[in-house]
């Protein structure tokens, strides 16, 4: 039988007086309050209630039970209360998983938009390029660039990932600015030490498209270190376009090769399959969505 509900028969005998009235204000039988009564009685070891066909009163055990049990039941109530609470509004923290340079241009500031909206939300924004495991790793939210692989998982198209091959015009005019995939050959290159060769970026124009060059004479583990270098006259890079707006704008990197950036990758939302998903991340990937979808149209 049920430890609660057993609890909550005890209390309402107590408080009713009788096995009668408690089985009608619980909508029992009288039989299943004897035998929930029983229950406690011997699982305790001891008698809670005495009776007689007139009447019946606590013993000294059934006082303290009487008390401990509505304070059990009550801290329930509570319980019960605060998650209930979590499914009509937005609260508690929210562990999400991003890209470094994504997540840091992208994800972060419309972080901060979101919990202006809501600020009983707390959030943990990990930017790594490792791909995580939402469940092992607690997380709610994970931010993922190609193609999905993990069909367990719910995903949502965010955005295209474009990348933008640049340098600064100080490079330019010592080395000239290539005009071909092939002219990689004669440039000092930039690169990331995440990329493989199974994810690594490829110029279209050969029939299998040009790798970015290997040999770098920069490799680097974060995108804003070689973005820095770029600026400085390192040599050609190739990053982000988000990472990259500001100094393209400013002139302080120039787009180069712009007919044969590699074709934009897809990033996705992905968090764990559940009936009723919390506020918390229903509104957070709302939030993400309409953000994205406001910066596509002003950019």
């Amino acid at each position: 039988m049920d430890k609660l509900r057993a609890m909550e028969t005890f209390i309402a005998v107590v408080e009713c007086g009788s096995f009668t009235d408690a089985a009608a204000r619980l909508e029992m039988s009288a039989g299943m309050v004897g035998r929930y009564i029983a229950l406690i009685e011997r699982q305790l070891n001891t008698r809670l209630l005495e009776r007689n066909t007139r009447r019946q009163s606590l013993t000294d055990a059934g006082r303290v039970y009487f008390d401990e049990a509505k304070r059990v039941l009550e801290q329930v109530s509570i319980a019960e209360s605060a998650v209930e609470r979590l499914r009509i509004a937005p609260a508690g923290t929210l562990r999400v998983s991003a890209p470094t340079s994504f997540g840091a241009c992208v994800i972060a500031p419309l972080t901060a938009t979101f919990l202006q909206a809501w600020p009983d939300v707390r959030v943990e924004l990990d930017l790594t390029n490792r791909m995580v495991d939402l469940v092992d790793e607690g997380f709610d939210l994970a931010i993922r660039i190609g193609e999905i692989r993990n069909s367990d998982l719910v995903a949502k198209y965010l955005a295209p990932y474009r990348m933008t091959i640049c340098a600064a015009p100080g490079y330019l005019a010592r080395y000239g600015t290539p005009t071909t995939p092939a002219d990689l050959a004669d440039h000092l290159c930039l690169s990331h030490t995440v990329w493989t060769a199974r994810n690594e970026w490829k110029l279209p124009g050969a029939e299998e498209g040009v790798r970015w060059k290997r040999d770098a004479v920069l490799r680097c583990n974060d995108g804003y270190a070689l973005r820095t270098a770029a600026i400085a006259g390192a040599g050609l890079v190739l990053q982000p376009e988000v990472l990259l707006a500001d100094a393209l704008e400013s002139g302080k990197l120039v787009r180069v090769l712009e007919a044969y950036t590699p074709q934009p990758r897809p990033v996705h939302l992905l968090w764990r399959q559940d009936l009723r998903p919390l506020p918390k991340l229903t509104r957070f990937v709302e939030h993400l969505l309409q953000g994205q979808r406001q910066n596509g149209r002003t950019a």
